[in-house]
């Protein structure tokens, strides 16, 4: 079992915690765990926090853990729901 990877990326001026472990509880599965900071709002969670499971490897296709989730951040961003939800927070409400 080897130690998990730490990093932190900004997304969108939104700082963002990754820890990465690789075949976690000797599985054939790598763990991801993202917590956007000062909770703030990110496309791929409601709460700020993720907990995610994936096929030991795949994290290391995309180019490691900071690519992987950059691009999934991305992937997510482009939908009509996100879109929306940026857009209403862009507006200032009276109410």
């Amino acid at each position: 079992m080897s130690a998990p990877i730490t990093c932190q990326i900004d997304w969108r001026g939104v700082t963002i915690r990754i820890v990465f472990r690789r075949r976690r509880w000797n599985s054939d599965f790598d763990h991801l765990e993202i917590t956007a900071m000062n909770d703030a709002q990110i496309p791929i969670t409601e709460t700020g926090y993720r907990s995610h499971f994936l096929p030991d490897g795949n994290v290391e296709e995309h180019g490691g853990p900071e690519a992987y989730v950059l691009a999934w951040l991305d992937h997510k961003a482009d939908s009509a729901a996100w879109k929306k939800r940026e857009e209403a927070s862009r507006q200032m409400s009276l109410f």
